[in-house]
């Protein structure tokens, strides 16, 4: 049986083939490459001594998918990171988000509908609790209107999920709410590889690091927070990649208690933006040049995940802490800029 993974070349989904690899499960990706690189299959590789079958094409396609699960009949999992994520772009371009989020998610359900017990992971996020009323966040606390439309497919690329389940009880599905990955492979061979300005913090804090931004901007210290900065909680990406397999393996295991369930993901703690700059400065011996600006409208206060279920339910605990993940980002911005400068 095979497993696909949908924009596996991006960050989080290359990590999470090197760990499908790892457990010695098959794996296909499909990938359009409109935010990734093609040599991110080499550090696939590098890392597991193994070549994933890779295809490239748009999933936008129908004939396409559909001429895809006709040749591969043996997909018995599907993994589907392949989404846009910029907030800030999905603002500007709501159709685009709708059209490659929730179309796509359509098109594939469509083909997993006909078979017999397939399995499927959802990249969700933590964007749906929105403001959260109480911290940290459960999977029972109540989803908030969406502040934005990448949100908002996030939300409702949950609903078409939980819908689908429930007229067709052989699919089983998860949904993973992650809250906000970060660093690299230990290996350096794979990592975050934004293009143009980072939409996130650490891929900021690292380029301002290494001298490619002027200046990192934190909006707002006047916060109702001990430092007055916003709250976040940061993931290590292979912990997040491992959890994804202890997912799947619960779906292929038949272990779920419904054919339709949540989890979070996080570490149960909250870090302030100063605290992660802080972490990086100590992490990298550099000083970082950061400056005190205004608030961005949109951002919640605070946000951290109550990681409970997944640890008890999923068998599955986040362990890198916040230090060892900001040195790995360091380590692979380092390992970047030397290789763009070796090749110019």
């Amino acid at each position: 049986m095979k497993i696909l993974v949908t924009g596996g070349l991006g960050y989080i989904g290359s990590h999470t083939v090197v760990e499908l690899q790892n457990e010695g499960l098959e794996v296909v990706i499909i990938d359009n490459l409109s935010n990734s690189s093609i040599d991110v299959l080499d550090g696939i590789e590098g890392i597991t001594e193994k070549r994933p079958i890779f295809e490239e094409f748009d999933l936008r396609n129908k004939t396409k998918v559909q001429d895809f699960f006709a040749r591969h009949s043996d997909v018995g999992g599907v993994i589907h990171f392949a989404a846009s994520k910029a907030v800030g772009e999905s603002v500007e371009k709501p159709l685009l988000y709708y059209e490659n989020n929730l179309g796509v998610l359509v098109y594939l359900l469509q083909e997993l509908e006909k078979k017999k017990g397939a399995s499927f992971i959802f990249s969700s996020s933590c964007t749906v609790y929105g403001q959260a009323d109480e911290l940290p966040i459960t999977e029972d606390a109540p989803v908030k209107p969406a502040e934005s439309p990448y949100g908002n497919t996030k939300q409702v690329g949950e609903e078409i999920i939980r819908d689908t389940c429930k007229v067709t009880p052989d699919l089983k599905a998860i949904a993973l709410r992650y809250f906000n990955p970060i660093g690299a492979h230990p290996s350096i061979k794979i990592g975050e590889l934004p293009l143009g300005v980072p939409q996130n913090l650490v891929p900021f804090i690292t380029q301002t690091g290494i001298g490619i931004r002027e200046q990192l901007s934190v909006f707002g210290d006047d916060y109702p927070t001990e430092d007055g900065t916003c709250i976040r909680d940061y993931i290590h990406v292979v912990d997040l990649a491992k959890a994804h397999v202890k997912a799947l393996q619960r779906l292929l295991q038949n272990e779920n208690n419904s054919n339709y369930e949540v989890f979070n993901l996080g570490t149960g703690k909250g870090s302030s933006v100063l605290e992660v700059i802080h972490s990086f400065e100590r992490v990298s011996g550099k000083k970082l040049n950061y400056k005190i600006v205004g608030r961005r409208e949109g951002d919640v206060i605070q946000a951290y995940a109550d990681t409970q279920k997944a640890n008890k339910v999923l068998g599955w605990k986040s362990k890198y802490t916040l230090d060892e993940s900001l040195k790995s980002a360091w380590d692979w911005e380092q390992k970047v800029r030397t290789s763009h400068a070796a090749k110019s």
